[in-house]
């Protein structure tokens, strides 16, 4: 009987490794490729639908601040059941009467769901706007114009039960 010669096994070369090193990166670099364009096409960037509109008008904004600080007046809203409350001082604590008042609240995270209050001086330097079951958080923009043109604008957080 002859003696057949026994083939040799598996050997791991240096061309096993660099396939295995290479390999490894290529999946690597895949799979980051794949979470970055995910990530572009769910949110590219842009938190404004008119970005150079808003940089051109910043000017102006930047002189409404300048206004309002020189006017001095404070504002405090406050969540109550129903109803979104907005209380206007001038710098000596004074309230501030016979504002027009117009507001709208937003949730945080979407554009669902705007509500446009409607406020009304319901005490001295009180403007209440009747709402509905309101629930969750809410950001309030208000602007309160007196009947000398004078502008106010304040933006707050509220948080209803």
């Amino acid at each position: 009987m002859s003696e057949v010669p026994a083939q040799p096994g598996f050997r791991f070369t240096g061309w096993h490794a660099l396939a295995s090193v290479v390999g490894f990166f290529a999946v690597v670099i895949g799979v980051d490729v794949s979470f970055a364009v995910a990530a572009y096409r769910t949110f590219p960037g842009e938190v404004s639908v008119t970005p150079y509109e808003d940089g051109i008008v910043y000017n102006q904004t930047l002189a409404q601040l300048a206004a309002q600080e020189k006017l001095g007046w404070k504002a405090a809203a406050a969540a109550e059941p129903g109803a979104v409350v907005l209380i206007v001082h001038d710098r000596t604590g004074a309230p501030v009467r016979g504002l027009k008042v117009a507001g709208k609240l937003e949730r945080p995270a979407t554009e669902t769901g705007r509500l446009t209050p409607s406020f009304s001086e319901t005490a001295p330097g009180r403007y209440e706007a009747r709402l509905g079951r309101e629930t969750g958080t809410w950001d309030l923009t208000a602007r309160a114009r007196d009947d000398r043109g004078r502008l106010f604008m304040a933006e707050r957080r509220l948080t209803w039960p």
